[in-house]
């Protein structure tokens, strides 16, 4: 069954005193449970949209895998929101670093936190790619723009990968390290070069969002929105060029601005 990133909703507007009834466009929401090794791992709550993506994303930035090569088989059962993965190697860390939960769609600290494997997979980024100040404002209008569900919806989050030629993959979802993990499976199902590539980003620069581009490997973020200070602080630590406030014709660059060219 194919699943949609938007449904219909009968709904009831009001604007002042006048009021009318609708289809309203709704932003999908669906769990989808991972078993690693024949055993529940975890259930992620997202848009059912490239998932094969999210997983392979989310098993490395969770340091379960470090390449495609590690994983020996996969599969999907999108009627049922299961994905079967099973590596070569099962590790025991992986029982024994996370326990079942769910992965929600929202802010703040909706996925639990392992500090060590941040510190075991999150890459120091040295040199990489560069940009024009000018050609923020340009891949920022063409992220927003490159989402569908987002227009109709109002309610997903987008991160785009550039290349150096202006290339430019996108990926939606309701939950905001979702469209990050996304970015990271299609780089490594695809074996993308992630050290010439940046990344756009539709929401705030959290330290989780931080921590997810290191751990892609690509050396400038940029967004629409806020940074937090911890975010800033893992920025200087990892070599991360942190861009934010990219708004009409201004930005704020916080972090390693030397990959940021002035005219």
């Amino acid at each position: 069954m194919e699943h949609q990133l938007n449904v219909k909703w009968r709904t009831i507007k009001f604007s002042g005193e006048q009021s009318v009834d609708t289809d309203e466009d709704i932003a999908a929401e669906f769990p989808l449970t991972i078993r690693l090794d024949g055993e529940e791992f975890a259930t992620i709550v997202c848009s059912p949209s490239d998932l094969t993506d999210l997983v392979v994303g989310f098993l490395a930035s969770e340091g379960v895998i470090r390449t495609m090569d590690d994983i020996k088989r996969m599969s999907l059962d999108e009627d049922r929101g299961f994905a079967y993965v099973d590596l070569h190697r099962p590790q025991s860390t992986a029982k024994e670093l996370h326990s079942k939960r769910i992965i929600g769609s929202c802010c703040g600290k909706s996925r639990q936190f392992y500090y060590h494997n941040d510190a075991r997979t999150a890459k120091t980024i040295v040199g990489g790619a560069s940009i024009a100040a000018e050609r923020c404002f340009e891949l920022m209008g063409r992220m927003q723009a490159g989402s569908a569900c987002f227009h109709q919806t109002g309610g997903v989050h987008n991160a785009a990968l550039f290349d150096e030629e202006g290339d430019m993959v996108v990926r939606t979802d309701i939950g905001r390290h979702n469209a990050l993990d996304k970015l990271f499976g299609h780089c490594l199902r695809h074996r993308v070069p992630a050290k010439s590539r940046i990344i756009a980003f539709s929401g705030r620069l959290s330290s989780e969002v931080v921590l997810k581009a290191a751990k892609i490997g690509c050396p400038i973020l940029l967004s629409k929105s806020a940074p937090t200070d911890l975010a800033l602080r893992l920025g200087v630590d990892l070599g991360l060029t942190c861009v934010g406030f990219i708004r009409a014709n201004s930005m704020n660059v916080y972090t390693h601005p030397e990959r940021i060219i002035r005219q």
